[in-house]
């Protein structure tokens, strides 16, 4: 952050409090944190109150490390006192503290790239922002996306979460700007909404994919859940933005009523006749399928060489939001048919000799688990053999229901570990196989795959469900090495005596 020189609390639209530390307006600031070990001379350092800790907690720590400024809220003042008064940096105080280092790390890194699309919903929003990026790129724009996978496009680097905080999130969209990078999606988590981590962000659009149950175990009920998933249109999308939304989730209108309020203009997707951008017909092969859609009474077919029948109302958001943000329809349209599939996300990992194909999945919430099987049927005439599993310390509540989800859709399931985390896998399995009895239980999730494998006959198929991206297993506070496609590759190798 050195290399963008100075700037002083007045230029970050930040006022100190007369009556706490040194009160100078004219402080200047050298760079940001909100890890005090990261804190460097000069530093505004973030003291932000948390669901563990309180930032403050900290704040001795980064003024000895030599932080000029503190931004908090008053609990956190009163918590550090005693170090102010030793110290006196500037204090600032703010009622929401997150969002003020939101729009001061705006302010800090000033640039970003020239368009700026976020995306947010229970599931697909990876998919929404990798095919939007694609988009993008297939139409001669440097493009990058933001998210699970990290940066990916034109430029590339690790984010660390769905959502980054502020400051590593401006800092990513600063680097992308230098790199030539003029076109962004990103994806807009429930946590990062919360916690205020993109109100700073200048967006050209957002879009909304669907809502289900999930991460129960941070937001304390569904409906603030919700609010928070909303926030991205009630909030931070700007007023002369565009919101594009699947009008065919229960909860898209009322999305739409939080975008109406603002006047803020609405491109709906959907299947239904509400639709803007209709998704119209769907034929299904072994290796993908093709697809008819409308825009303003025009229709368009195209072929999509993906597995899923989600994979075309995700493409159908991705091109809304590449409309939102100025590109012409009939391009778009024109280059749907080279999109490639998302890591992790319905990905072809390996074909038995005998024709019996793998494909690995995210889906981890009851009804990506529901969405992924059933939409996986139609390419399959033989089983579908489904693996499945549940994180710990995540909520609890969705374990029997995804066991259900699967043993629903499925022919065949096994249930097996995903990343256990604190808490006993073992203990995790059986909340799972309460609604799933007669499911096979393999806690070892290499020899659960390897059985999957092992179980395919001609036509069939076997969906990996859980972990998709992700090449680490997390048990305790150990990560192993572990990738779902890298095993079911060589549990196809071996069984076929390939190795």
């Amino acid at each position: 952050m050195g290399r963008l020189g100075t700037k002083t609390l007045t230029e970050l639209g930040l006022s100190p409090v007369a009556s706490l530390g040194s009160g100078k307006l004219d402080t200047r600031v050298t760079g940001l944190s909100v890890d005090s070990r990261k804190v460097a001379e000069g530093h505004l350092f973030a003291a932000l109150p948390g669901t563990q800790a309180h930032g403050a907690d900290f704040v001795p720590a980064a003024l000895k490390a030599g932080a000029a400024a503190i931004l908090t809220d008053r609990l956190g003042a009163q918590r550090a006192a005693e170090a102010i008064a030793a110290y006196q940096p500037a204090v600032v105080l703010a009622e929401d503290p997150r969002q003020a280092l939101a729009y001061t790390a705006a302010l800090w890194f000033e640039r970003q790239p020239e368009v700026v699309a976020a995306v947010t919903g229970t599931n697909g929003k990876t998919s929404v922002a990798t095919f939007t990026r694609q988009i993008w790129t297939l139409l001669g724009l440097e493009a990058v996306n933001i998210g699970t996978t990290g940066v990916e496009g034109a430029f590339e680097t690790g984010s660390g979460h769905t959502t980054p905080e502020p400051i590593t999130l401006h800092n990513i969209l600063h680097d992308a700007w230098e790199h030539g990078v003029t076109h962004a999606a990103m994806e807009a988590s429930s946590h990062g909404l919360a916690q205020r981590r993109l109100d700073g962000v200048r967006l050209a659009a957002a879009a909304f994919t669907n809502f289900t149950q999930d991460h129960l175990d941070y937001h304390a009920t569904f409906e603030e859940y919700f609010a928070a998933k909303a926030g991205l249109f009630a909030r931070v999308l700007p007023e002369d933005g565009v919101a594009v939304i699947n009008i065919d989730d229960p909860r898209g209108p009322e999305i739409e009523g939080y975008a109406a309020e603002r006047n803020i203009d609405v491109l709906r997707v959907g299947r239904s006749e509400a639709a803007d951008l209709r998704l119209i017909a769907q034929r299904f092969d072994a290796t993908g399928m093709d697809v008819r859609f409308d825009f303003a009474g025009t229709p368009y077919q195209t072929r999509l060489n993906l597995i899923g029948g989600f994979q075309a109302e995700n493409i159908m958001l991705s091109a809304g939001l590449a409309m939102a943000c100025g590109a012409e329809p009939d391009r778009i349209f024109e280059c749907l048919h080279d999109l490639k599939g998302v890591r992790g996300r319905m990905q072809h990992a390996a074909t038995r000799d005998n024709g019996a194909a793998v494909f690995v999945d995210y889906a981890h919430t009851p009804d990506a688990v529901a969405t992924a099987i059933k939409a996986l049927r139609p390419h399959v005439m033989g089983r579908i053999i489904a693996v499945i599993g549940a994180g710990g310390d995540r909520d609890r509540t969705k374990r029997p229901l995804m066991g259900a989800a699967a043993a629903e859709h499925a022919d065949v399931v096994i249930v097996t570990d995903d990343n256990p985390r604190s808490e006993d896998p073992a203990a995790i399995r059986a909340e799972i196989l309460v609604a799933c009895a007669s499911a096979l239980e393999v806690g070892d999730r290499a020899e659960a795959i390897l059985r999957g494998v092992d179980a395919l006959q001609a036509g069939d198929a076997l969906l990996i469900c859980g972990k998709g991206h992700e090449t680490g297993q997390v048990v305790g506070d150990d990560v192993f090495p572990f990738d779902d496609v890298e095993q079911a590759s060589l549990a196809v190798a071996a069984l076929d005596g390939a190795i």
